[in-house]
């Protein structure tokens, strides 16, 4: 059951890959703001199967700020995406492109909680660089 959180991982992998192709058929459609308006329309079908009789407002004050500032970051980062497809960035450049934000949480990470990297996980960042510039050539 530790292996739980991959499973998790790659339901995230596949619905997201699936997520970027559906983005940018909409934005072939609608504008980035509108597809924004959609995609927390989504968001909200999803809120009561997502958190059945589960209090959202238990929480500390504290943490319910950092989780509301992630999601005024995240809807950013949707309508800027949403954005950068309508005015004409390629899916198959701008959606792997977008993908690498882990980078900003590793730099992030190594700056504010102090954590290090190994060298294959450098490896694999560089990788990933390298992926988006071969994608974009």
């Amino acid at each position: 059951m530790h292996e739980l959180w991959l499973w998790y991982a790659i339901i995230a992998l596949v619905t997201w890959g699936v997520a970027g192709l559906l983005q940018k058929l909409a934005t072939n459609h609608v504008s980035a703001e509108s597809a924004l308006i959609w995609l927390v329309v989504g968001f909200m079908l999803l809120t009561p199967w997502m958190y059945p009789g589960k209090a959202v407002l238990h929480y500390s004050p504290r943490s319910l700020c950092w989780a509301l500032l992630g999601g005024v970051l995240n809807a950013l980062g949707s309508w800027a995406l949403f954005a950068a497809l309508k005015s004409g960035g390629k899916a198959s450049v701008v959606i792997p492109f977008t993908a690498l934000y882990p980078m900003v949480v590793v730099v992030a990470a190594l700056v504010i909680l102090h954590e290090s990297l190994a060298g294959l996980q450098i490896a694999g960042i560089l990788c990933g660089l390298g992926a988006v510039f071969l994608l974009s050539a």
